[in-house]
């Protein structure tokens, strides 16, 4: 069957597939297929592109195809399999490839709408991105990546490749990604549908800004979130966390956010302050502006029965069913009537515009009309056990077909609620996100992490990917979020090394559920202290110093948020991001660029006070302790003391004033 053009685009019609290549912004092009009707209304994360440039199609006489569109140029055999190519060179980027011998084509429509897509795979690629990975690779060739949203893992399928080319996998359905030496291979539960995106660009540069240009470029970081946030859990109550901002204050330190975390509502779906723990949040408020400093508050998508928003979401459909029937609920505790109870909890159901809206009235009139800056979407996965989740049927659809929306859908439910009310830089606190959720101010954070050098090097490379997933602003609970004693030696150690990688990190949160932990929840649920001066007096110098370094880097911090907005640049980059020309900078997984002129080299190991750091090719680099310039191209064994770890300036950058 040979090929025909509409609209500019090519396409093939059989009797057991419908194929469909067509031009989707510069340089980039779009993929669908299917064993029935291409849906054009089915869910996925690409915005219509803009009018650009005409593409050149054409069909030739022995059933064959090609379709440029700038620098990306496909080439469809008449048996159906697509060859990407670069448009200028010729140079192979990608090609499909038949799962095996004896199979007709590159692509599967199985039953129950399972589909699979195979690729070619090549030697010495190396593939970064697909989200949040704790598997501690930067490159993720050889990797099996399961395309499904948990604590501490956000499944963004887009994939970005040393060859010169990125590639969204455009489809929720759970599923996987096989990084084989032998096959590239994306998967997909349900749905009966392949749809994918490819671009072409002759740097990683090139790459994002063409991937966030087709999903929604980043909004510019409020002013406030580049600063400094103090968390813990929990403060359990108006006058504790005064009390802590207050301490700020007194010492001289610079905070710009502190957040109330969760059960500080009377149940699950009231959305609101409980009165006699948080008897005058407007009070609150006010007073901590006047300290310069913003609250963040938690905001869980878990809904119990009597609380203040249950029986309109049920009435109204907008709470996520069960395909056995009935709402999905999910054991989990109730602080309702000064106890914790084990209820059955529902979930509003993000994927609905009615629910959409219908949460964020309640969280208009009860924190933002306060003055409530941001909201912490905690447990947005949402978070349910595996065998629950599969579950789930969505307003969007069952779960194996849409499941991966749900954390994209409530952010989107924030950032326009926030953008009606006038606020054009939405920001959010996420734990997890799916591709585009970068337009809807999402700020990703790695989730419910060990307190180990092992968590601390993982983050590293966790970082870096989501960086190239299109997602600018990323951090980590800094020390840790599960355990970590601040009377402990070795942990104090532990804090003071993530406290400083997060010194460069796109946001500086510091987080978590310290020693001695009250029970686990009760009202009186609450971690252990972690604030700045809770590790000795040490560790609390090194942590001001930091502190006062941060509060230096906000006005580079800014600049680095307006390339974001522009072009997707995220702020914090691997070596090879800047320096694609420099084969070893490929290899570097353990240090990162903050923006174009500093290096950042993190201690995260325990004992250590040198390390080996290497500084790319096309730059001369500066020790701001030392002063002493060093050629691109060579690595030093630079010092590392405790007070400090190895950053590097760029000769003759503004930027190297912060260190003065």
């Amino acid at each position: 069957m040979s090929y025909s053009i509409r609209a500019g685009a090519v396409e093939r019609h059989t009797a057991a597939e419908v194929l469909r290549v067509e031009p989707w912004g510069p340089d980039a092009v779009r993929v669908r297929a299917s064993s029935g009707a291409i849906d054009p209304a089915a869910p996925g994360a690409l915005i219509p592109p803009p009018s650009g440039p005409p593409s050149e199609a054409s069909v030739s006489q022995d059933g064959s195809a090609r379709l440029v569109n700038g620098c990306i140029a496909v080439e469809a055999s008449a048996d159906g399999r697509l060859r990407f190519c670069h448009a200028v060179s010729g140079r192979e980027l990608l090609a499909e490839r038949s799962p095996h011998a004896h199979h007709t084509g590159p692509r599967v429509h199985a039953t129950a709408g399972r589909t699979a897509q195979s690729f070619e795979a090549y030697e010495g690629e190396r593939l970064h991105g697909l989200g949040q990975h704790l598997h501690g690779r930067l490159d993720q060739k050889g990797c099996v990546i399961d395309l499904v949203q948990a604590n501490t893992v956000a499944a963004v399928p887009f994939l970005h490749s040393s060859r010169g080319y990125g590639l969204l996998w455009n489809n929720p359905a759970t599923g996987r990604v096989e990084l084989g030496a032998d096959t590239t291979r994306w998967t997909a539960d349900a749905g009966g549908r392949i749809d994918y995106w490819i671009t072409a660009g002759d740097t990683p540069a090139r790459i994002l800004d063409s991937y966030t240009r087709a999903t929604g470029r980043p909004p510019l970081l409020p002013e406030w979130a580049s600063g400094f946030w103090q968390s813990k859990l929990r403060y359990r109550t108006q006058d504790e966390l005064l009390t802590v901002a207050r301490q700020y204050k007194e010492r001289g330190l610079p905070l710009s956010v502190i957040v109330c975390d969760f059960f500080h509502w009377p149940r699950m779906g009231d959305w609101r302050f409980e009165q006699s723990e948080w008897p005058d949040p407007t009070a609150m408020v006010k007073e901590l502006s006047a300290l310069g400093v913003k609250l963040a508050v938690s905001v869980w998508p878990t809904v119990e029965p009597g609380s203040d928003a249950f029986d309109g979401l049920r009435s109204a459909g907008h709470l996520v069913r069960d395909s056995a029937g009935g709402l999905l609920t999910h054991p989990w505790p109730s602080r309702y009537g000064g106890e914790a109870l084990i209820r059955p909890m529902a979930h509003y159901d993000a994927t609905h515009p009615g629910a959409r809206a219908a949460l964020w009235r309640r969280l208009d009139e009860n924190y933002r009309s306060l003055g409530v800056a941001c909201f912490w979407l905690d447990a947005c996965e949402p978070d349910l056990p595996p065998g629950l989740a599969e579950r789930a049927v969505y307003a969007a659809g069952p779960a194996a077909e849409v499941a991966n929306l749900y954390p994209l859908e409530h952010t989107r439910a924030v950032a326009e609620g926030l953008r009606a009310a006038g606020e054009e830089r939405p920001l959010s606190l996420v734990r997890s996100a799916w591709a585009g959720s970068q337009a809807h101010g999402a700020l990703l954070w790695s989730g419910d992490i060990p307190t180990t050098f092992d968590s601390l090097g993982r983050q590293i490379r966790a970082g870096l990917n989501v960086a190239m997933s299109g997602i600018p602003w990323w951090n980590t609970d800094i020390g840790g979020f599960s355990g970590g004693d601040p009377d402990d030696p070795g942990y104090r150690e532990l804090l003071v090394r993530w406290f400083q990688y997060g010194t460069f990190c796109p946001v500086m949160r510091l987080h978590g559920d310290r020693a001695p932990n009250y029970p686990t929840f009760s009202t009186d649920m609450t971690g252990g202290p972690n604030e700045v001066w809770s590790y000795g007096e040490q560790a609390y110098g090194i942590l001001r110093d930091h502190l006062l370094l941060r509060e230096r880097l906000r006005p580079y911090l800014r600049t680095l948020s307006e390339d974001a907005h522009r072009t997707g640049a995220p702020p914090m980059r691997p070596l090879f991001f800047a320096f694609p020309e420099d084969e070893r900078a490929w290899a570097v997984d353990d240090q990162f660029l903050l923006g174009p002129d500093l290096l950042v080299a993190p201690v995260y190991q325990a004992g250590v006070r040198a390390r080996r750091v290497y500084l790319p090719v096309g730059a001369r680099w500066v020790d701001p302790v030392t002063g002493s310039a060093r050629e691109g191209g060579t690595t030093v064994d630079a010092e590392a003391p405790l007070e400090r770890i190895p950053v590097f300036v760029r000769h003759g950058a503004e930027v190297a004033a912060v260190f003065g």
